[in-house]
């Protein structure tokens, strides 16, 4: 059974900097294009970063591009994002999502992803 577990999250204050970590089991992370999305209060998730299995295409939204930094650590089948100078509208639940798929221009697209994990929230005070 493949699980993904998010952790990390909580309460920071703008300007401020949090590392979210997804340990996957039930998978190898050096296999999938591993991927972080968030979710507003009723809306739908939205693309926030990916990373290829190989390491060779690694996107961001514009909305964090050169705030937050998507690694892995096959070693440990974790991917992070570090997410650095926190703005109050980066609050949201966080997931980590897992898929074969190697397109990053689909997936950033789509939400019908392989394997999600449960979420973390992340709330930036202002």
């Amino acid at each position: 059974q493949v699980q993904l577990a998010e952790s990390g999250g909580g309460l920071v204050q703008a300007g401020g900097s949090l590392r979210l970590s997804c340990t996957a089991s039930g998978l190898m992370t050096s296999v999938y294009t591993m991927l972080w999305y968030r979710q507003f209060p009723g809306k739908e998730p939205q693309f926030v970063a990916g990373i290829t299995w190989d390491d060779d295409s690694i996107q961001y939204s514009e909305l964090v591009k050169g705030r937050f930094t998507i690694f892995r650590d096959n070693a440990k089948n974790t991917v992070y994002l570090q997410m650095n100078s926190l703005k109050p509208e980066d609050t949201a639940v966080y997931y980590c999502a897992a898929d074969k798929e190697l397109r990053m221009w689909y997936l950033r697209k789509t939400t019908v992803l392989d394997y999600w994990g449960q979420g973390t929230q992340v709330t930036v005070s202002s």
